[in-house]
């Protein structure tokens, strides 16, 4: 499975293509304050088990893969109740504006799929920073995004280092940007 993509770089492909190629084929990796409060929110989250609450069975820490779209990883927590399963992503931010997260989240749901035969039609993302949980529809348009996502993401690691992108405010916030340097790149590139 060293050739299988792990959920959470897709999610940096889709964040942005650039941070990806650093962080995954380079393995280039920063600690901002960003990292540091993820951990920490996720200390509880991290602890492999099983629980019921009520009529739901709550699998935490679970490992997902796919053999079709060669990814794996692990999933925050899947609960199981009357027969569905629903996986669930918990993240420190506030509902974002970009896919990134959907993503991670939908690959997730099929490699599940594929793994337990039964259809997936939603799952739920916890965002610490407003304490609400998002619903995501698996709709056949996120599916799609998602595989083609997969399919960009294993091809750009046999390719050159992707261009900075022009976005100021994911760039202020991404950890690598002391290694990426998209400011200073794109003066020297005018």
């Amino acid at each position: 499975m060293d050739d299988y993509l792990p959920l959470a770089y897709l999610n940096a492909w889709e964040y942005c293509h650039r941070r990806f190629y650093l962080e995954y084929v380079l393995g280039e990796m920063e600690i901002n304050e960003h990292i540091i409060r993820g951990n920490h929110l996720h200390r509880n989250i991290n602890e492999a088990g099983t629980s019921v609450d009520g009529d739901t069975r709550i699998h935490r820490q679970q490992w997902v893969w796919s053999d079709r779209l060669k990814v794996k990883g692990i999933i925050d927590a899947v609960e199981e109740s009357d027969g569905l399963l629903i996986p669930v992503e918990y993240k420190k931010g506030k509902m974002g504006k970009h896919l990134n997260d959907h993503f991670q989240l939908c690959a997730a749901a099929l490699c599940l799929e594929e793994k337990t035969g039964k259809s997936i039609t939603y799952g739920e993302i916890f965002y610490y920073g407003n304490r609400r949980r998002q619903p995501v529809e698996f709709t056949q348009a996120l599916r799609n995004m998602t595989e083609q996502a997969i399919i960009a993401a294993h091809l750009a690691c046999n390719g050159p280092m992707p261009r900075p992108i022009a976005n100021t405010k994911k760039c202020a916030d991404c950890s690598l940007e002391r290694l990426c340097l998209p400011k200073e790149l794109k003066k020297l590139t005018k």
